[in-house]
């Protein structure tokens, strides 16, 4: 007997945190959850200043007709940080679609980084990848999503399967960026110089609400890669950055990644870009 997919009820899903300034420090105000997703706790290894959280899914892996929900509330003058544990991966289906659905809104004068390690997508997955963040006055967000398509090392492509991709992004109820993808496995848009142009993984950057000197967009443009044969570039709209690295490294997409961070977040909130702990592990 060959198994196609994990087999398992699916999981229904659900996490909501709130994020709220307290003197000098940010507090995690709010944890609920609902299925295997978690925060166990606060950490602060800035200082009382920005909150980290790492959001754990325990089957580590999403399986076909699994529902992911992640809300985020992030109150006036907050400044949190969010990342997870590992990669994320999305297993083959026979047919059952998956979501993964985030939510992020970003009180008046509150920074929120949106910071998750790569997605995996297996070939056979049929897997929804939604985004929302609505940004108030003065707001700041940065995000990162680093998607690979299919396991290179095992010799596996995305030959199979479907990945669709929607990103909004408004700042005091105008919209400043609207992206949807459809790609399916075995498409020709996977090879095509307007898709992926036959690379494995790509990343992008969407840093919003700050406003950056030249000086600041020089040192984004700085951000490079060792990875031989990785394209990357970064463009610059009112009120958004936009980065975007394809490659077939995850591991230089993250040093890419790092780079651009570092240039964007003393521009965002004056401090220097630190790498979760939990990236190291």
């Amino acid at each position: 007997m060959q198994v196609t997919e994990p087999v398992s009820s699916p999981w229904q899903a659900s996490l909501a945190l709130g994020f709220a300034r307290r003197g000098d420090s940010t507090i995690l105000v709010r944890r609920d959850h609902r299925g295997p997703l978690r925060v166990q706790k606060a950490l602060y290894p800035e200082g009382p200043g920005v909150c980290h959280a790492i959001v754990l899914h325990p089957p580590a892996g999403i399986a076909g007709g699994d529902q992911l929900d992640i809300r985020i509330e992030a109150d006036a003058a907050s400044h949190s940080l969010l990342t997870t544990p590992g990669a994320g991966k999305w297993y083959r289906s026979s047919g059952a679609q998956s979501s993964q659905q985030v939510r992020l809104r970003v009180g008046a004068g509150a920074k929120v980084e949106w910071l998750p390690q790569e997605s995996i997508v297996f070939s056979g997955a049929q897997a929804t990848m939604r985004t929302t963040v609505e940004l108030e006055q003065e707001a700041r967000f940065v995000g990162v999503e680093t998607i690979c398509f299919g396991r290179r090392a095992s010799g596996e492509t995305f030959d199979k399967g479907s990945l669709r991709l929607a990103t909004d992004i408004r700042y005091d109820g105008r919209l400043l960026w609207r992206e949807r993808g459809l790609i399916d496995g075995g498409s020709p848009l996977l090879d095509s110089p307007i898709g992926l142009a036959g690379y494995s993984i790509c990343s992008t950057v969407l840093a919003a609400g700050v406003e950056l000197t030249a000086e600041a967009l020089a040192a984004c443009r700085v951000a490079g890669s060792r990875e031989v044969g990785a394209q990357w570039g970064v463009s610059l709209l009112p009120q958004l950055l936009v980065g975007r690295y394809l490659g077939h490294s995850a591991e230089a997409a993250r040093e890419w990644l790092m780079q651009l961070w570092a240039a964007l977040r003393p521009a965002m909130s004056g401090r220097e870009a630190i790498a979760p702990r939990i990236w190291n592990t």
